[in-house]
């Protein structure tokens, strides 16, 4: 089969992950998977959420925004509907998610680290791009709060990246662009640890059912891309 990037099924986009992007954060990185870009940040808040109070232990949320120009047309801000979207909800639940299964919550003591997730360009694969940086965000952060002690122990556990994989004209392919994902038969993220664990699987039939043996072909390929993204996320923190 010929993929519209002109890729081998089992080919990722070109992936860079540059650390220390934002000058006021305790974290950030700037992540591109091809065209996609994200802006990653992640900041320290000396509280945690009001249902956490007296517990010892903090919390790791997220934020995710796409710019009005992220796309090809202008999307409007959603600030300026009031709200965000269900789509943005669950992408911002995601990234959270994701990142606190590799946290030692209690580590971090009583407080919040909010990690932001700003869409600069889309060409698919933003929740996986966000994901995948974030963990590098989130690592330069709390590193940061060890140096200064107010994070104790060993906060952080595992790496964690993510890749989509789909069913495109009968074939399983890895890491779907926008041109692939639009005509897709079947869309998949994977969310993986570094020793191999599954976070999150999110799977939709968008055409045709998909078969398990498809979808035990689709995890190998993902492994094989989150394999690839840790090994650049142990590159960037070296």
């Amino acid at each position: 089969m010929t993929r519209p990037s002109n890729r081998a099924p089992d080919e990722m986009r070109a992936v860079s992950l540059e650390r220390s992007v934002a000058r006021y954060a305790e974290g950030s990185c700037f992540v591109k998977f091809g065209e996609t870009h994200v802006l990653v940040t992640a900041s320290v808040e000396e509280r945690a959420p009001a249902w956490l109070r007296g517990t010892g232990k903090g919390w790791v949320t997220a934020e995710y925004s796409m710019l009005p120009r992220a796309t090809l047309t202008r999307t409007r801000r959603e600030s300026s509907s009031g709200k965000p979207s269900g789509r943005t909800q669950e992408i911002q639940r995601l990234i959270g998610r994701s990142m606190r299964s590799v946290v030692n919550l209690r580590g971090l003591g009583e407080r919040q680290i909010t990690i932001d997730c700003d869409v600069i360009q889309a060409d698919g694969g933003t929740r996986t791009a966000a994901i995948t940086g974030a963990w590098v965000a989130l690592h330069d952060c709390l590193n940061w709060m060890l140096e200064r002690g107010i994070a104790s122990g060993k906060p952080l556990g595992d790496h964690v990246a993510a890749v989509s994989c789909g069913i495109s004209k009968g074939a399983a392919v890895l890491d779907l662009d926008y041109a692939e994902d639009s005509e897709a038969e079947s869309d998949v993220n994977f969310v993986i640890t570094g020793s191999g664990g599954l976070i999150e699987v999110q799977g939709t039939a968008e055409a045709a059912p998909f078969s398990e043996e498809q979808l035990i072909h689709m995890l190998g390929l993902a492994r094989k891309g989150t394999s690839a993204l840790i090994e650049l996320q142990k590159a960037a923190i070296a």
